[in-house]
C-alpha cells in the first residue's frame, strides 16, 4: 500500500508521457464496431520493466510504476473501487470489456503483484521470514493472470492475445511451483510457456519474434533445473554449460544454481585428497580450495569456448575471484604454519611446507589467468588497430599503441611475481621457462613502443626498437629449444619477426621521405614563421589562421626589455681612510657609583 500512496504522489509528476500511456497501448487494437480486442502482453510488460527499475533490478520502482499506472487508467476508464470513504470492490467482466484497457488494468495487477514478490526475494536473504509473504503476492499474481485467461477466452479477444495470455499464466504458475519446490508441476507449467511462445515466434517476422526468442532462452534453464531435480542427471552438465557461456546466471534462477554446482563440486571434492604439480604432491585438506580445483578445468574449457571477448573476459573475471578466495583460505591456514616453522628447529630450512606450495601453486594459477586475460585483452586491441583506418572515419575513439604498452607492463610484472614464488627459487627450468616467456612479452612491448614512436614521426629511435625487438626474438628462438611446448601458448615470435622487418624497410622509406620534404623550399606566399602579425607588416604571406579564431597579432604578454635604471653609488673609500685621534678634546666622564662617592668624601679625586 505504501507503493500506492507513494504513487498517488508520484502520479502528478507523471507528465502528458505517462497519461499517454493510458490512451491506447503499444500494438492494441479498439473493441468498437464488432472489431477483436487486442493486447500485446509480453510486449508491454518488457518494455514496462526496461524502462521502469528492472534494468538495474529495482524491483521496488516497478511496483511503484504499476501502481501509479493502475490508478491512471482506473481513472481514465472511470473504473473507481468506491470513493475516498469507502471501499468498493468491482471485478472486470465480459460484459463491459469494450476497451483493451480493461485487460490492461488486470495484467498490471498481475504485475505489481509479481514485482513486489521479487523486491521480497531480494529481501529474504537477510530476512528468512519474508519468504511466506513473498509466496503470498505469488499466489496473488498468478490468481490476477488467471482472470485475465478467462477474460481473453471471450470472442471479443483476438487469437494472439488469447495465446498469449495462457503463456503469461503458465509462466507466474511456473514460478510459483519452482518457489514451492514442486519441480514436476513448474516444469510441465516452464514447458507449456516455452512452447506457446516458440510457436508464436514461427508465426510472425523475425523483428517480431526476437521478445518470444528472449523468453524461450530465460525458461530454458529452469525447465533444465527442474529436470534435475525430478532425476535427470544429464540436466546438471547443460545446467553448467548454460551458466559457463553466459558468464552467470540472472533472475530466479541464480542462487539456486550457484548452490547447486557447489553443491555438486563439494560432493566431487570430497575424494579429492591431495595434487601434484611441478614433481610434489601436495595434500588439500580446505574444501573450498578443493572446489575451485576441480572446478578450474571446466572454467578454463569454457573460456577457450567463449563466443565473444565481453563473455571470456566475465568469465576469467568470475575465475579469478574464485581464486582469490581459495587463496585467502588457504593464507588463513598459512598463518599458524609460518608460526610454527619459526619456533621449529632449521634442519629443513631449505624445503618450503606443503601448505606453503599450495599456496604458491594458487597464486601461480592466479597469475598465469591474470596474464592470459591481459594477453587476450592485447589481441583485440591489435585487431582494433588493424581497423583504425576505418575507426577514425567513422569518427569513433581509435585504439592507440600506448594501450597495449600498458598491458604488456602488468603481464611483466606478473611474471617477476611468478619467478618469486616460494618454493621455486632453485627450480631452473621453472626459471628459464618465465625467462623465455619475459623475453616474448618484453619483444611485444618494443614493438608497440617503436609503433607509439611512428606515429610521432621519431624514426630514428623507432629503428632502434626494432633493433631491440629482433635481438630479443633472436634470444628466445635460441633458448626454445627444451620449451617448445610451453612456449605454444604464447604469441608467435616468427610472425613477429616478419613483422618488423617489413616495418623496418616501410620506416626508412618514410624517414627518407619526411627528409626531403623537410629539405624543399616552400613558396614565399606560404611561408609562415610564427611572428605575430605586428612584426611582418611588410612580408606578403597568405596565412588562413588570421579569419580564425586563434589569430596571432601581437605578443602577448609582451617580452622584457633592456631599459636604463638609476646608478648606485657604494661607499669604498671609507674602508681605508685613517681618522686622527681625538681622545684630548673628549671629556672623561667622572667616575659614578659607591667608590666614587666614598672618594669625593675623603678628597680623593683623580
Amino acid at each position: 500500500m505504501a507503493a500506492e500512496r507513494q504513487g498517488g504522489r508520484g502520479g502528478a509528476g507523471g507528465g502528458a508521457e505517462e497519461n499517454k500511456e493510458n490512451e491506447r497501448p503499444p500494438g492494441a487494437r479498439a473493441g468498437s464496431l464488432g472489431d477483436s480486442l487486442g493486447l500485446e502482453i509480453l510486449q508491454i510488460v518488457k518494455e514496462s520493466q526496461q524502462q521502469h527499475g528492472l534494468r538495474h533490478g529495482d524491483f521496488q520502482r516497478y511496483r511503484g510504476y504499476c501502481s501509479r499506472r493502475l490508478r491512471r487508467l482506473r481513472k481514465t476508464l472511470n473504473f473507481k473501487m468506491g470513493n475516498r470513504h469507502k471501499f468498493t470492490g468491482k471485478k472486470v467482466t465480459e460484459e463491459i470489456l469494450s476497451d483493451n484497457r480493461y485487460l490492461l488494468l488486470i495484467l498490471m495487477d498481475a504485475e505489481r503483484a509479481w514485482s513486489y514478490a521479487m523486491q521480497l526475494k531480494q529481501e529474504a536473504n537477510t530476512e528468512p521470514r519474508k519468504r511466506f509473504h513473498l509466496l503470498s503476492r505469488l499466489r496473488k499474481a498468478v490468481k490476477h493472470a488467471e482472470e485475465l485467461e478467462r477474460l481473453c477466452e471471450s470472442n471479443r479477444v483476438d487469437a494472439k492475445t488469447k495465446l498469449e495470455a495462457q503463456a503469461y499464466m503458465a509462466y507466474l504458475t511456473g514460478m510459483l511451483r519452482f518457489e514451492h519446490q514442486e519441480w514436476k508441476a513448474a516444469m510441465e507449467a516452464f514447458n507449456k510457456c516455452k512452447t506457446i511462445y516458440e510457436k508464436l515466434a514461427n508465426a510472425f517476422t523475425e523483428e517480431q519474434a526476437v521478445l518470444y526468442n528472449q523468453r524461450v532462452e530465460e525458461i530454458s534453464p529452469n525447465i533444465r533445473y527442474c529436470a534435475y531435480n525430478i532425476g535427470d542427471q544429464s540436466a546438471m552438465n547443460e545446467l553448467m554449460q548454460m551458466r559457463l557461456r553466459s558468464g552467470g546466471t540472472e533472475g530466479l534462477l541464480a542462487e539456486k544454481l550457484e548452490a547447486l554446482i557447489t553443491q555438486t563440486r563439494a560432493k566431487q571434492a570430497a575424494t579429492m585428497s591431495e595434487v601434484e604439480w611441478r614433481g610434489r604432491t601436495v595434500p588439500v585438506k580446505i574444501d573450498k580450495v578443493r572446489i575451485f580445483l576441480l572446478g578450474l578445468a571446466d572454467n578454463e574449457a569454457a573460456i577457450a569456448q567463449a563466443e565473444n571477448e565481453e563473455t571470456k573476459e566475465r568469465l576469467f573475471e568470475s575465475l579469478l575471484s574464485e581464486c582469490r578466495d581459495a587463496i585467502q583460505a588457504v593464507r588463513e591456514d598459512l598463518k599458524p604454519d609460518q608460526k610454527q616453522r619459526e619456533h621449529s628447529l632449521e634442519g629443513d630450512s631449505g624445503k618450503v611446507s606443503n601448505i606453503q606450495y599450495l599456496h604458491s601453486y594458487l597464486t601461480y594459477i592466479k597469475l598465469s589467468t591474470a596474464i592470459k586475460r591481459n594477453e587476450s585483452m592485447a589481441k583485440s586491441l591489435q585487431k582494433a588497430l588493424l581497423q583504425q583506418q576505418r575507426s577514425e572515419e567513422d569518427g569513433k575513439r581509435t585504439a592507440r599503441p600506448q594501450d597495449l604498452i600498458r598491458l604488456y607492463d602488468i603481464i611483466l610484472q606478473n611474471l617477476v611475481e611468478l619467478m618469486q614464488l616460494p618454493g621455486l627459487e632453485e627450480d631452473k627450468n621453472f626459471q628459464k621457462e618465465i625467462g623465455l616467456k619475459t623475453l616474448v612479452y618484453k619483444a611485444y612491448r618494443c614493438f608497440f613502443i617503436a609503433q607509439s614512436y611512428v606515429l610521432v614521426k621519431k624514426w630514428s629511435e623507432a629503428l632502434v626498437l626494432y633493433e631491440r625487438v629482433l635481438k630479443y626474438a633472436g634470444e628466445v628462438q635460441s633458448g626454445a629449444g627444451a620449451f617448445t611446448n610451453s612456449l605454444k601458448e604464447l604469441p608467435d615470435v616468427q610472425d613477429l619477426i616478419t613483422q618488423v622487418n617489413a616495418e623496418k624497410y616501410s620506416l626508412q622509406a618514410a624517414a627518407i621521405l619526411d627528409a626531403n620534404d623537410n629539405h624543399e623550399t616552400e613558396s614565399p606566399s606560404q611561408v609562415k614563421d610564427g611572428k605575430p602579425l605586428s612584426e611582418r607588416f611588410e612580408t606578403f604571406c597568405l596565412d588562413p589562421s588570421l579569419v580564425s579564431k586563434q589569430v596571432s597579432l601581437v605578443h602577448f604578454p609582451p617580452g622584457f626589455q633592456p631599459i636604463p635604471c638609476k646608478p648606485l653609488f657604494f661607499d669604498l673609500a671609507l674602508n681605508h681612510v685613517a681618522f686622527p685621534p681625538l681622545e684630548d678634546k673628549v671629556e672623561q666622564k667622572a667616575k659614578s657609583g659607591l667608590t666614587g662617592y666614598i672618594k669625593g668624601i675623603f678628597g680623593f679625586k683623580s
